[in-house]
């Protein structure tokens, strides 16, 4: 049976955990920081999420946004280890810090540029 409309080999996952909305992130390829701003559905293509339809769309700069795959991108977290999200009481960044350490391996984590 054909998979229409997903790539050769994507499986999507049905448990999938998004990074959140204003989560800072870097480009693990070209380099630039950015705040997650929500998903774009991608009809076909190679680098998708693990849902296997989706790419994140990362704020570099108003009016500019740019996609990327959840493997492209390393989480910014701050001198203490917190992800930094964007306009986020303390009690929220640590949770989106603990489940995202959950998801990611330690490697994904680095300091802001």
């Amino acid at each position: 049976m054909v998979n229409e409309g997903k790539p050769a080999g994507v499986v999507p996952v049905k448990n999938w955990l998004r990074i959140p909305d204003g989560t800072k992130v870097r480009c693990r390829v070209e380099g630039y920081e950015g705040a997650i701003d929500g998903l774009t559905a991608i009809v076909q293509g190679t680098s998708l999420n693990p849902d296997g339809k989706t790419q994140y769309r990362v704020n570099v700069g108003e009016p500019n946004r740019k996609l990327a795959a959840e493997q492209d991108l390393l989480i910014v977290a701050d001198r203490d280890g917190l992800v930094i999200v964007h306009k986020a009481k303390i009690e929220y960044r640590r949770y989106v810090t603990e489940r995202l350490h959950g998801m990611f391996t330690e490697d994904r984590f680095v300091a802001p540029l």
